[in-house]
């Protein structure tokens, strides 16, 4: 119980703050997508910079960690998208954007924050590994799949400029890129330079997560709730599963497997809307995982950090 509300609940009280704001008016929508826009597009890619810039490269991607987070969200990703197809009779350009659903771990906005309270910042360094690569595997394998099954009567040459772009129109993809660059090619940032991307990094979570609970109110679970409590079970429990038995047979250290498993136990982002959207395929089913996988996620996670050692 102590764990639910000292690491848990603040962060999901923020949420309800933003749902709340937005709910009763004091946050028109214009304004929602505006601190969000500015969380994603500028203040997240800022944060991850930082990050990744200051990484240690040879210490901090530890292989057996990615192979064990990305396994488990490659075969989430089969899940959701052959169940879509075969056990719920959706086209394929459908069930792919449902497998997107259930690959896409809210990694970011909600892992950071819920694993720099149970574990202290110190033991973010496998998540930014993490997600250093999560935007670049999740946009280029949902992107290429779809592109793909859209292509299958016309010329596949189409399908690698399309996923490039898909990905390096991503704020947060050049943000971590601009963070190899500076990491690999040592390159000191100037003084103030250096602490204004610290302020605005700072300020990254906390507006995110105010966000995702503005974002969310507009969105209405409605329909098709057999498929959404489906991709709820893959993201919330088949994911971490098997991120848990790989780590645990590759020997994961102590903090690379808290930082996978309890990354991988993250509800789906905003970002499964948003790749919805981009292909007007499955927009319902995602907006409303999103919704009813973020609430449950508050009990969801705090079992699995009962059991995380």
């Amino acid at each position: 119980m102590e764990t639910l509300i000292s690491v848990i609940l603040p962060v999901f009280i923020l949420i309800g703050f933003g749902y709340l704001a937005a709910w009763r008016g004091f946050f028109t929508k214009s304004n929602v997508d505006g601190i969000m826009r500015y969380a994603t597009s500028f203040a997240v890619p800022v944060l991850l910079f930082r990050a990744i810039a200051s990484l240690d490269l040879s210490a901090d991607y530890d292989l057996a960690m990615i192979a064990s987070f990305y396994t488990g969200a490659f075969i989430s990703f089969l899940a959701g998208m052959l169940g879509a197809r075969y056990l719920f009779g959706r086209n394929w350009e459908d069930a792919t954007a449902i497998g997107f659903v259930c690959l896409f771990s809210n990694s970011v906005l909600l892992g950071l924050s819920i694993t720099e309270r149970a574990f202290g910042s110190e033991a973010l360094a496998g998540n930014y590994a993490l997600v250093s690569i999560h935007a670049p595997f999740c946009y280029g394998l949902g992107i290429a799949v779809m592109e793909f099954i859209r292509a299958r009567s016309t010329a596949k040459r189409r399908i690698v400029p399309q996923v490039l772009k898909g990905m390096f129109s991503n704020a947060i993809i050049l943000g971590i890129a601009l963070g190899f660059i500076v990491n690999v090619a040592q390159i000191s940032l100037p003084s103030p330079v250096n602490s204004a991307v610290t302020l605005m990094a700072a300020s990254a979570l906390p507006v995110a997560v105010f966000a995702i609970g503005g974002v969310l109110y507009r969105y209405r679970p409605e329909g098709d709730m057999r498929i959404i409590f489906y991709c709820c079970g893959i993201s919330l429990f088949l994911h971490p599963a098997i991120t848990w038995t790989l780590g645990t047979n590759l020997g994961l250290s102590l903090d690379s497997f808290r930082s996978a498993v309890l990354t991988s136990t993250m509800a789906p982002g905003i970002n499964v809307y948003l790749f919805a959207s981009m292909y007007g395929r499955a927009q319902r089913i995602a907006a409303s995982t999103v919704l009813i996988a973020t609430a449950a996620s508050v009990g969801t996670i705090w079992l699995w950090l009962l059991v995380i050692p």
